[in-house]
């Protein structure tokens, strides 16, 4: 029993045992089920990894390209404000910001030509430009209205308030509708060029009536002297009129009073400072406005780099159809429409009517030309056409009154209105004006002949009156003596023109002044000795030229002029020297008495 006990044991055993292996089997069985699942699922993990890179690079991909994709969309589309803008409403303020942003899409399209949306667009941006190129003719043409009109126009009210602010549009017709710009240009150089021609004509001509009532004497030195008539004496005055800073201008309205007059100096500085700020004023627009605008600033289209080209093939738009550039700082290189704006350069002055007050003098320097120097020369030949184009007539009507005023003319107005041509000549190189620094250049350059001849019938009067001809007030020599009271007088009269002559000079190397009234005094002294040798005392002789000399150290010491000039310290250095010498002949003969 005890045997069969354990054999039931055993048996209970091995069927545990038994169960147990079967268990192990079935365990092992679903370990290898589940390791292969677990395979599948690392596979499946591993692919979605590889499209999670591949989506991400597709994503990186696009956004590279999404801002070049939507400049390209921008460049390739007008927007429907814009084109309603040129096609609806009239050329004003809002035109110029839209046809600066118009002109940059115009420039792009032709950028991106081998794009076909480019050159379906094209005909559109075509019929706009067609429209805002007539549109902005009819504007310019009707702003020239005004001043056919009426010559009460101001016109630097018209052209710094309207014509510079739509400076932009005007470019605009440069680069896109060269003929429109041109037809605009002709317009306005005849318009302005009517409306300068008649302003001045009619300013000259009231000079002219000025002019008539002031008559001045042209005869030399020794006409009227010693006749007991009132004796010249420098006229600071007058000599004012030399430089630009001096005495009012003369005004048109002042010729309708009958008896209002005005030195001759007075009359041609009143005409060139008229000239200076309506030449140089206008010389500042045309070279402003009339200039060649610089072209569009629109980035040209870069291409896809190779490896964007492949990392992106996969897109629905491929890269590779896309013109526009995959650089992520594109945008920043993007014309926003304000580049092709213009800034006018810095007016110097603005100008009134010509029959007004001309305007305060400002120095001011014309602005400097950009580019290669050669097409910068072509350019000004250019924009001096233009001027001389309009100022013409004007320059005309100036040359021949200049001319009637200085031939002939006493010498010391004459050089006074030369000094004049000198300051207003400095004041134009300062404000650039190249063709009217030509004109006053030219203007001083006759003057010059008229003065020195002027100077030598000066010398030649005072020569023929020491030989012992006396010249009439008709300009006839006939002998005559000399009387005492004539040579004080000439001498005086020579002490006013050195005096006047040194007044009107800053430099002490001006050799054509000099020398001059070095041939007069030399003449002068002449007819000092021929009028004393006829006194049979040697004395007498002596008095009589100290006391002359003495008369012309008075005269000189008088003179506006600076004691520190050289010229005035050589001269009076000159006639002390001939008294003393008078003053010891004087003792001399006393003391051999």
């Amino acid at each position: 029993p005890e045997d069969r006990s354990r054999a039931r044991e055993f048996v209970e055993l091995h069927d545990q045992v038994q169960t147990s292996v079967n268990l192990l089997d079935s365990l092992e069985s679903f370990l290898s089920t589940f390791q292969k699942d677990l395979s599948a699922v690392s596979g499946q993990i591993s692919d979605l990894q590889d499209r999670s890179k591949d989506i991400e690079n597709r994503l990186k991909s696009r956004r590279r390209i999404e801002k070049p994709l939507s400049n390209l969309l921008v460049d390739l589309t007008i927007p429907p404000p814009l084109a309603t803008i040129i096609l609806d409403t009239p050329v004003g303020d809002p035109w110029i910001e839209a046809i600066g942003e118009f002109e940059r899409r115009l420039e792009a399209l032709k950028l991106r030509g081998r794009v076909k949306a480019a050159r379906d667009l094209h005909e559109v941006a075509e019929g706009l430009r067609i429209v805002a190129a007539t549109k902005l003719r009819v504007h310019f043409l009707a702003l020239l209205n005004p001043i056919r009109t009426s010559m009460t126009t101001n016109l630097s009210i018209i052209q710094t308030s309207v014509f510079s602010k739509y400076r932009s549009l005007f470019a605009f017709l440069q680069r896109q509708a060269p003929n429109v710009a041109n037809e605009v240009q002709r317009a306005y150089v005849g318009t302005v060029r009517t409306y300068f021609e008649t302003g001045f004509r009619r300013y000259i001509r009231a000079l002219g009536w000025i002019k008539a009532r002031t008559m001045e004497s042209t005869d030399t030195i020794v006409v009227g002297a010693g006749e007991g008539g009132g004796e010249p004496e420098v006229d600071t005055g007058r000599l004012a009129h030399a430089r630009i800073d001096g005495p009012g201008p003369v005004l048109a309205y002042m010729a309708d009073q009958k008896t209002h007059k005005e030195p001759i100096e007075a009359i041609v500085r009143s005409l060139l400072l008229v000239l200076l700020d309506n030449g140089t004023a206008e010389w500042t627009f045309v070279t402003s406005f009339f200039a060649q605008p610089p072209p569009v600033a629109v980035p040209p289209p870069l291409p896809l780099s190779k490896q964007s080209s492949e990392t992106s093939a996969s897109m629905l738009l491929s890269p590779d159809q896309l013109s526009s550039p995959t650089r992520p700082d594109f945008d920043d290189l993007r014309s926003n429409g304000s580049e092709i704006g213009w800034s006018p350069r810095a007016r110097l002055t603005s100008i009134t009517s010509v029959l007004g007050t001309p305007l305060p003098l400002s120095a001011s320097s014309a602005s400097g030309m950009s580019g290669d120097a050669k097409e910068s020369k072509e350019e000004m030949t250019v924009l001096s056409t233009i001027w001389k184009q309009i100022f013409d007539p004007v320059l005309e009507y100036c040359q021949t009154f200049v001319t009637s005023v200085v031939v002939p003319h006493p010498t010391i107005p004459l050089l006074t209105i030369i000094r004049l041509t000198e300051d207003v000549m400095l004041e134009v190189q300062k404000r650039g004006c190249t063709p009217l620094e030509t004109f006053i250049f030219t203007a001083r350059l006759k003057m010059w002949p008229v003065w020195q001849k002027g100077m030598a019938d000066h010398v030649e009067g005072v020569k023929k009156l020491a030989e012992g001809q006396f010249c009439t007030l008709g300009g006839m020599f006939r002998k005559a003596a000399v009387s005492e009271a004539t040579v004080k007088s000439i001498c005086h009269r020579y002490s006013v023109m050195f005096n006047s002559f040194v007044g009107l000079t800053s430099q002490q190397e001006e050799t054509m002044i000099f020398n001059n009234l070095l041939r007069l005094r030399q003449e002068v002294l002449k007819l000092v000795a021929y009028h004393t040798e006829k006194i049979a005392d040697p004395i007498g002789i002596a008095t009589a030229q100290a006391t002359l000399y003495e008369t012309v150290l008075q005269d000189l010491s008088k003179g506006p002029h600076l004691v520190s000039h050289p010229k005035a310290q050589s001269e009076i250095a000159f006639w002390k020297e001939r008294e003393e010498q008078a003053r010891r002949r004087i003792q001399s003969s006393k003391r051999q008495r």
